[in-house]
């Protein structure tokens, strides 16, 4: 006789830490949460961040930023490659390993969770000192960003820090994630964005469907390094974007180019040729034109330096530049003759003087 315990859907459970429902359930967004719970019920399986990101229904950029949430709070830790509870020692290490840092030194923010080589792989540990030669002291890669007690924290103690999380939520349409939230207090505090620029910038990248906090960091980054650091400069900075975008719209019509986000640098051409230098959509077609029957392809680098020839000549019209170019063809015939006619003068000559001899 043999018996069986059915508790139905019991008969498959697994563990989850007391701390989830104690500390981080006030703290934790939808997307942490989903992302632990996932993890802990596959625990044993490979995952990478795409599996991951498709199973919790998360961009893979915001399951990162969750994953590092529970990370950077101490509640899971990271070893090579391999995940695992906070406390809970691997198989590889030795009976008395080295004492976990605390979540806050830059050596643990530093870690992040590496999902089967979907993040960078690990740095080699430096070798053991000899112990009369003391350990350099690396510098911090980065600074670390805030944990999200600490952004909590800064949202209950500060009433402009808790406005920009609002608007952002506001804006953005969805509630912001904490690795989102953290973001934003990072770029408050250390790139030194006031709280209106950074609403500025949140509606500018809304606008742009480019609101991911990837992004959003990687402009800011770039306003801080551009001195945006009042309205009236991100206001400048919006009214560039703008213009360079609408000349970008204008190149695209004049070079028939299918519509697309271009590349800094094909941003920088179009703001060139429309606003520096002036030029009309007629003159950058027929640098087109000219370029593509002297390389048989659409080139901007060859078709700019077309324009620059052009701007520095005074060339406004077609017709100039149609004029411009047979005067550097009658040129080019005339030194040809010039140059035939100096050879075969010097050859004659050579002979007659022979000959008199």
């Amino acid at each position: 006789m043999s018996y069986q315990m059915n508790l139905g859907e019991w008969n498959s459970v697994f563990a989850v830490p007391s701390s989830l429902v104690d500390t981080h359930m006030r703290l934790a967004g939808a997307v942490q949460l989903k992302v632990l719970l996932w993890t802990l019920r596959h625990a044993g399986e490979e995952i990478t961040v795409e599996t991951l990101a498709a199973a919790v229904g998360a961009s893979p950029a915001d399951t990162r930023d969750a994953m590092q949430y529970w990370v950077e709070t101490g509640l899971l830790r990271v070893c090579g490659e391999q995940l695992s509870p906070a406390g809970m020692e691997s198989e590889a290490k030795s009976e008395s390993p080295a004492p976990r840092q605390p979540v806050q030194e830059e050596t643990a923010r530093q870690e992040a969770p590496r999902l089967v080589s979907s993040m960078p792989a690990p740095e080699a540990q430096p070798e053991s000192q000899p112990e009369n030669k003391p350990a350099e002291k690396k510098m911090p890669r980065r600074i670390p960003k805030p944990d999200g007690i600490f952004v909590s924290q800064r949202i209950n103690e500060s009433q402009e820090i808790s406005f920009l999380m609002q608007e952002a939520q506001l804006i953005l349409g969805r509630p912001i994630s904490p690795g989102l939230s953290s973001s934003l207090l990072f770029i408050h505090d250390d790139y030194g964005l006031p709280v209106d620029v950074i609403v500025m910038l949140l509606q500018y990248v809304k606008d742009k469907g480019r609101d991911n906090t990837n992004y959003i960091e990687a402009v800011a980054k770039g306003w801080a390094s551009d001195g945006i650091f009042s309205h009236e400069a991100a206001e400048q900075k919006l009214r560039q974007l703008k213009e360079n975008e609408q000349a970008w719209r204008r190149v695209e019509s004049a070079l028939r180019i299918p519509r697309r986000s271009p590349s800094t640098r094909e941003e920088q051409f179009a703001r060139r040729w429309l606003v520096e230098w002036g030029f009309g959509e007629e003159m950058l077609r027929e640098a087109y034109d000219r370029c593509v029957d002297s390389t048989g392809r659409m080139n901007l680098s060859y078709i700019n330096r077309i324009l620059e020839r052009w701007h520095k000549a005074g060339i406004r019209t077609p017709q100039q530049a149609m004029d411009a170019q047979s005067e550097r063809a009658a040129s080019r015939q005339a030194e040809k003759e010039t140059s035939f006619d100096l050879d075969e003068y010097e050859r004659t000559s050579r002979w007659g003087y022979f000959g008199k001899e």
